[in-house]
C-alpha cells in the first residue's frame, strides 16, 4: 500500500499490492510496520554515491567510511519537513580527522573526507573499520533552518567505535527515541568499471503511548560503588522489530538487484509494511563562481594578495573538485 506521506492520515482500506521488483537507486524510501509501531526509511545509493566518492579517489577504507556517512545523512536529512539543511560532520584524532556531508533539502548532496595518507597506511586492515579511522573525537549533527531562524546541534563523543554506534548513542541522549541503525557501502565491479554502492535501514518505535517507548536512564556517571543499574524492559514490539533489523545483512542493503520494496517484505511481511513516496537523492554541490567571488571578498587584502601564483587566483571546491580561476583584479587584490 501506498500513501503519499507518512505524516497523513492513512486508509486501512487501500488495497495491497505486490512490492516493486524495480530496483532504485539515490533515493530513500519511507515506511511502516503499524502491527509493531515502527516507522523508518530505507536508503539505496548508486550513481550519485559513486559521483561524490570518485571526485576525490579516496583509498577504499576512506571512500567506504564517507559513503557510510552519507548514507546515515541521507536517512536522517530526508526527514526536514522544510527547506533547510542537515549537516553531519566529525572531528577526531584518526587518520581520518575530519569529514562533514551537507545535505540540502529536498535532495541535494555533497561531502568531503579529510585523511592523512602515512597514518592511513600504518593501520593494519582489521583496523581499517569506521571505528579505527575515525578514532576519538566528536560527532556534530546541525539543523540549519534558514538566516532567520536559530540552528539545532546535538553533539556525540566518538571513543573508537562506529558510526553506527554513534547514530544509537545521538538518538539515545538526543532524542530519546528507540532507534536502530544500519549502514552497508560496497564496491561493485561490472563490465570492468568500479562503482560505489550503499544502503542503510533506519528503524524507530513510535507508539501513540509514549510510556511505552521509555528507555533505561542514562548513567549519571556518579552512582555509588555497587549500586544497580536502573533498567526499564523493552516493549515486546520494540525487541520483535529490532530483531528483524538485525536479520538485514549488508549485501542485502547494496544487491542493485533487489528492489528497496521487495527487501522490506522480506523483513516485515508477517507483519504488514506500507511504504510512502520516494525521496530522490542527487549529487549537487552548491558552490559557482559567483559564490566563491563573494567568498574571497571576505578575506582581508593581504590574504587576497597572498593567494596570487603566476599572476591568478585559483580556487578548487573541496567537496566537488571545480577550479575557479581569477585574475588578480577580479579576485579584489588591490596593486600597491
Amino acid at each position: 500500500m501506498t500513501a503519499s506521506s507518512p505524516d497523513n492520515e492513512i486508509n486501512l482500506d487501500t488495497t495491497s499490492r505486490a512490492p516493486s521488483a524495480v530496483p532504485v537507486d539515490d533515493a530513500v524510501l519511507p515506511f511502516e510496520v503499524a502491527a509493531l509501531d515502527l516507522r523508518g526509511r530505507l536508503t539505496r545509493m548508486g550513481p550519485a554515491l559513486d559521483d561524490i566518492l570518485t571526485k576525490h579517489a579516496y583509498p577504499a577504507p576512506v571512500g567506504k567510511l564517507l559513503g557510510e556517512a552519507i548514507v546515515l545523512t541521507t536517512l536522517l536529512g530526508s526527514s526536514l519537513k522544510f527547506d533547510g539543511r542537515f549537516i553531519l560532520q566529525t572531528q577526531t584524532d584518526g587518520p581520518v580527522s575530519f569529514l562533514v556531508v551537507d545535505f540540502q533539502a529536498p535532495d541535494r548532496l555533497r561531502a568531503y573526507a579529510r585523511y592523512d595518507e602515512a597514518r592511513l597506511q600504518e593501520l593494519k586492515d582489521s583496523a581499517k573499520d569506521s571505528g579505527g579511522l575515525l578514532g576519538k573525537g566528536h560527532l556534530a549533527m546541525t539543523i540549519d533552518q534558514g538566516p532567520e531562524m536559530s540552528r539545532y546541534q546535538g553533539l556525540v563523543a566518538l571513543t573508537g567505535g562506529s558510526l553506527e554506534e554513534a547514530a544509537h548513542e545521538y538518538f539515545l541522549r538526543s532524542e530519546q527515541i528507540p532507534t536502530r541503525v544500519r549502514l552497508a557501502v560496497g564496491e561493485e565491479w561490472s563490465g570492468g568499471q568500479h562503482r560505489w554502492r550503499a544502503g542503510g535501514l533506519l528503524t524507530q518505535f513510535l507508539p501513540k503511548a509514549p510510556e511505552r517507548a521509555r528507555q533505561a536512564d542514562l548513567d549519571p556517571g556518579d552512582a555509588p560503588e555497587g549500586t544497580e543499574p536502573h533498567t526499564i524492559e523493552e516493549d515486546e514490539a520494540w525487541v520483535e522489530g529490532q530483531s528483524l533489523v538485525a536479520t538485514v545483512e549488508d549485501i542485502e542493503l547494496i544487491d542493485p538487484a533487489l528492489s528497496g520494496e521487495r527487501l522490506l517484505y522480506r523483513l516485515f511481511h508477517e507483519r504488514g509494511v506500507r511504504v510512502f513516496d520516494l525521496v530522490p537523492l542527487q549529487a549537487r554541490c552548491s558552490c559557482s563562481r559567483d559564490a566563491v567571488a563573494n567568498m574571497l571578498k571576505s578575506f582581508s587584502p593581504q590574504d587576497r594578495a597572498d593567494m596570487v601564483q603566476d599572476d591568478k587566483v585559483v580556487v578548487t571546491c573541496e567537496f566537488c573538485s571545480s577550479v575557479y580561476h581569477f585574475t588578480p583584479h577580479e579576485a579584489g587584490v588591490t596593486e600597491n
